[in-house]
């Protein structure tokens, strides 16, 4: 899996806000944080706000906060909301990749690569990542 930096910046912005809860995180403060270009990071927030993974409140106090809890948003919602789909084989979803001949099994090993990143990705929640950092590494 390639994790590109759209999708870093993303999960870093999710936890920063998610750290922050109940409090609104402004684009500015989190650019500066983590470090991210905030030009490159207000993208990425309409992305995660167009996803439903962040709502944003206009005007002098305004700024970002989780639609919903930390514990129900996962790793890859964020990825997929700023990525899209999490495998790709030549640029098309997983599952559309015919072979023949020889090569015939390889799609399956595709798939099977594509449900072992699920299964890390899908079952990892920012909240259990902004509380139990070193727990992820002993899952997997």
């Amino acid at each position: 899996m390639y994790v590109s930096a759209r999708t870093d910046y993303a999960v870093r912005a999710m936890l920063a806000v998610a750290a922050d809860h109940p409090h609104l995180v402004k684009a500015a403060g989190l650019a500066g944080a983590q470090d991210i270009p905030l030009s490159f990071l207000q993208g990425i927030l309409l992305d995660l706000r167009r996803a439903g993974l962040l709502h944003s409140h206009r005007g002098v106090d305004g700024g970002y906060a989780l639609a919903r809890p930390a514990a129900d948003i996962t790793v890859g919602d964020v990825v997929r909301a700023v990525g899209g789909a999490l495998t790709t084989v030549r640029g098309l979803p997983t599952g559309n990749a015919t072979y023949h001949g020889v090569a015939t099994g390889l799609r399956d090993v595709w798939l099977a690569v594509e449900h072992a990143i699920e299964g890390v990705v899908d079952n990892t929640t920012l909240a259990e990542l902004a509380h139990h950092p070193a727990s992820i590494e002993e899952t997997a």
